[in-house]
């Protein structure tokens, strides 16, 4: 996997009931890492901005768009259970320097809701035990 580290202005942090916006721009016409950068969007990326101690954040690389005087990179960021956006908001309207690195994680797996599983063993015959309790398979009642 390649990372890229840019240095960039923090243009905007904008926050909805569902997800997060990051938008940085790359000042100048030349974009370093150009090649690995154009492969990123549409996929997720591990983002980290060197100058918080928010960590590495996974986003969504939604866009790049180049003009002959900008960059402009695009996240959105969802699940933010530990709360590290809010640790950027302070960087918002700086340059700063940022590494991105492409992520194993799906977008599917990266929207996917959390959910709470069923406790069960595993048989030596390979079939599942449920504890008492919880719901069976014969209970479900699919609605359409």
């Amino acid at each position: 996997m390649t990372t890229a580290k840019l240095n960039v202005l923090f243009k905007k942090i904008q926050k909805d009931d569902k997800k997060e916006v990051l938008m940085f721009h790359v000042q100048g016409d030349e974009l370093p890492h150009a090649n690995e950068l154009l492969k990123m969007p549409g996929s997720i990326t591990m983002l980290n901005v060197e100058e918080s101690e928010a960590g590495e954040i996974g986003a969504e690389f939604i866009s790049i768009q180049r003009d002959n005087k900008k960059t402009v990179l695009k996240f959105h960021i969802k699940r933010d259970v530990d709360e590290k956006v809010n640790k950027l908001y302070p960087h918002a309207g700086a340059n700063v320097s940022i590494t991105l690195q492409p992520s194993q994680m799906s977008i599917e797996e990266f929207y996917e809701e959390p959910h709470e599983g069923l406790e069960y063993s595993v048989n030596p015959d390979g079939t599942a035990n449920i504890p008492s309790g919880q719901i069976e398979m014969d209970e479900v009642v699919v609605k359409h």
